[in-house]
């Protein structure tokens, strides 16, 4: 089997990872289980934030969860990689729910889904996204006195 994970169904991404990095993935629809427990591990280990795939899915979700590893995937598949994919290519354009995601766009992602800003608009996007959250936060602390409420980190 380390043949295998060596030859053939090997991660060459993963020894280019920076600190900070999220891992757009796309497996052409394939019905498999690209990312589990360990792999995902191996990478948050050098400083990967996030995965997110376009079809590829998420096995061992249970052990995912408790790593705390953010994965944002279309599907569970319990079906593991091997003879069904292989790397093909890193750093190229990739297309993820309808959106072209290219090499060095800004990903953002949290319960709600996952946004896509094109580097080169990043600036404007923070700007005006952060007059936004300011205005909601400002918005919601006054709610939450006028309720009573103790204020948490969501309004501060």
């Amino acid at each position: 089997m380390k043949w295998y994970y060596r030859e053939v169904c090997h991660d060459p991404w993963q020894a280019d990872i920076v600190d900070g990095d999220i891992m757009v993935m796309d497996v052409s629809g394939c019905d498999v289980g690209i990312l589990g427990s360990n792999n995902t591990l191996a990478a948050l280990k050098k400083g990967c934030r996030g995965y997110i795939t376009n079809g590829g899915g998420i096995r061992d979700t249970d052990e995912v969860i408790m790593q705390k590893i953010p994965v944002w995937s279309k599907f569970v598949s319990q079906g593991m990689d091997q003879t069904r994919i292989r790397f093909d290519a890193k750093d190229v354009p990739v297309a993820i729910g309808g959106v072209a995601v290219y090499p060095g766009d800004i990903v953002v992602a949290d319960g709600d889904g996952v946004v896509v800003v094109p580097r080169k608009i990043a600036y404007d996007v923070a700007k005006y996204a952060h007059q936004e959250l300011s205005g909601d936060k400002a918005g919601r602390r006054r709610l939450y006195e006028e309720l009573g409420w103790e204020l948490d980190a969501t309004v501060l």
